[in-house]
């Protein structure tokens, strides 16, 4: 009787049975290995309609108060690489500021008025009247102050983003916010019928970590409702 493992040579049904499973196990073993290394590399899903958490690295805390009174605090920036274009009076030339220089941004009236709405009359190519409809009108110069406390000052034009937190609702915490945007004037009009006082403009930028703590202070003490307007 022959036994197994016993002999010259391995018995032809051991043969049978250990050749298709030692192979079958290689397989086996193979295929789950590479499965695994296939999962490994595959990036994870990506849900398009799902919230964006990216964050922007260049955004300064602080606060944006606008003429009426209203307080955004939060995560400032502009668009991307983006910086402060102001025409200095003093040098007589155009400068370039990053946003993460800037201490303030104050704005300062120069001219305000209620535009009259004139149209000539009919058959009368050099005669105007007037149409009785009027729109408030305002020009704008803004300082700058840097981190060094050195100050600019001249006509200024630009968007500014605010992630504001006094906008965030219960159910957004974890979850980028949408920006509000606000715009900085050189000069500025509103619509027929309204007056000068609803013609809000921006009126003082402040950044830095004390100004975001002061502009949470603020916020909490006004009475005034912010809205995405």
């Amino acid at each position: 009787m022959q036994v197994w493992g016993e002999g010259r040579g391995t018995p032809t049904l051991l043969r049978r049975i250990i050749v298709p499973v030692v192979v079958g196990s290689l397989f086996v073993c193979f295929a789950a290995a590479s499965g695994r290394s296939v999962s490994a590399e595959e990036p994870p899903a990506i849900n398009p309609f799902g919230p964006v958490h990216q964050e922007r690295d260049d955004a300064v805390p602080g606060y944006v108060e606008l003429s009426d009174g209203t307080i955004y605090y939060g995560k400032i920036y502009m668009t991307r690489d983006k910086r402060l274009k102001i025409y200095d009076e003093s040098l007589k030339r155009q400068r370039e500021i990053p946003l993460n220089r800037v201490s303030t941004i104050e704005a300062k009236v120069v001219k305000e008025w209620m535009e009259k709405e004139w149209r000539f009359k009919e058959l009368a190519l050099n005669e105007k009247q007037y149409t009785g409809r009027s729109y408030p009108t305002r020009e704008y110069v803004h300082t700058i102050t840097l981190d060094d406390g050195r100050k600019i000052t001249g006509p200024l034009a630009e968007l500014i983003c605010v992630e504001a937190e006094n906008m965030r609702s219960p159910g957004d915490r974890g979850t980028r916010l949408e920006p509000i945007r606000v715009i900085l004037h050189k000069r500025d009009k509103g619509e027929f019928g309204e007056d000068l006082k609803s013609l809000v403009y921006v009126k003082l930028i402040k950044l830095g970590e004390e100004a975001y703590e002061e502009g949470k202070k603020k916020a909490s003490a006004s009475r005034r409702v912010p809205s995405r307007k």
